[in-house]
């Protein structure tokens, strides 16, 4: 994926107005119109069209460009939602944790949660024997972990994600 910030601290919400959100809209839909084709869409020239969109990556609402497998078709239809509850939840801990996260191509998800657990992973595999596995030797040694509980999806009923934005 293309990233175009590199800051990665909390982000201010940004003042869109409708023409910025058009191009967000039609960018979720479709990340390989053209330019011309997204300026027409949004009732816009092609230069105007390109300097809002070079503004929306450089503050970081556009993160980046990237195709949409289908994970059933690669083989890839186990998925697990592993809340984690961590041994230390000091600031360094938390940090260690992420990082090791961020490392796992497995792990599609990391969120940390307001609960009673610390984090919720969702994990795809290929199948519950190999899930078994990564759950035994990855995410059982990431740092400061203490424990888990995984919930595993019979089905997804959705899995997209389209700014509500218009």
């Amino acid at each position: 994926m293309n990233s175009f910030r590199q800051d990665t601290k909390a982000k201010k919400p940004n003042a869109l107005d409708k023409l910025d959100q058009s191009i967000l809209t039609a960018l979720a839909e479709d990340g390989r119109i053209s330019i011309t084709d997204l300026a027409t869409r949004i009732g816009l020239s092609k230069s105007p069209t390109q300097a809002r969109l070079r503004r929306l990556e450089k503050a970081g609402i556009i993160m980046g460009y990237r195709a949409l497998l289908d994970p059933i078709s690669l083989g890839l239809d186990h998925v697990a939602f592993v809340e984690v509850r961590l041994s230390d939840t000091r600031e360094a801990a938390l940090r260690g944790f992420n990082t090791a996260v961020q490392q796992i191509p497995e792990i599609e998800q990391a969120h940390m949660i307001a609960s009673h657990f610390d984090y919720l992973l969702k994990v795809r595999t290929r199948s519950m024997a190999q899930y078994r596995q990564f759950l035994g030797d990855v995410i059982s040694s990431l740092p400061h972990v203490a424990s888990t509980s995984t919930y595993v999806a019979m089905e997804a009923v959705k899995e997209v994600m389209l700014p509500g934005l218009e």
